[in-house]
């Protein structure tokens, strides 16, 4: 009699974007976000007035959402997150643009982009792994 082995994860091949990997609760959202004006750098809330994430925190997430949006400060806001310890782990997007990717690098948080988002749903434990561009749904 064989044993029956528990299921491998579900892994989606992405775009490498900046590398490092880490597993965490996935925090999803559908809509852009600014982190310039629409997250507090000190605290990690989302501060967008109407945003679906409105009063969640990013912080320790892993942070799921199409792409970013707003003003290149939003780079620089990223880097405050990490040193305030507010950062999430990271960031998955559909498309990440330059002011995510860029904020990503100077704050050495791990991003993977071109993953189909749809698989993905906040409170699963990920796995992200910016330097082989995957992400695993691990729970």
């Amino acid at each position: 009699m064989s044993e029956a082995r528990p299921p491998e994860p579900l892994k989606l091949q992405g775009r490498k974007i900046y590398h490092g990997c880490v597993e965490g609760e996935a925090l999803v959202a559908g809509q852009g976000l600014s982190f310039f004006g629409g997250v507090d750098p000190e605290s990690g809330r989302v501060v967008e007035r109407g945003h679906e994430l409105e009063g969640l925190s990013v912080a320790g997430k892993v942070l799921v959402f199409p792409t970013g949006k707003g003003s290149t400060v939003g780079s620089y806001t990223l880097y405050r997150l990490k040193h305030a310890g507010a950062a999430p782990l990271a960031i998955v997007n559909a498309n990440c643009e330059t002011i995510i990717a860029v904020g990503c690098i100077i704050a050495e948080i791990p991003c993977v982009d071109q993953i189909e988002l749809g698989k993905l749903k906040s409170g699963q434990i990920l796995r992200v792994d910016g330097a082989r561009g995957t992400v695993e749904i691990l729970t």
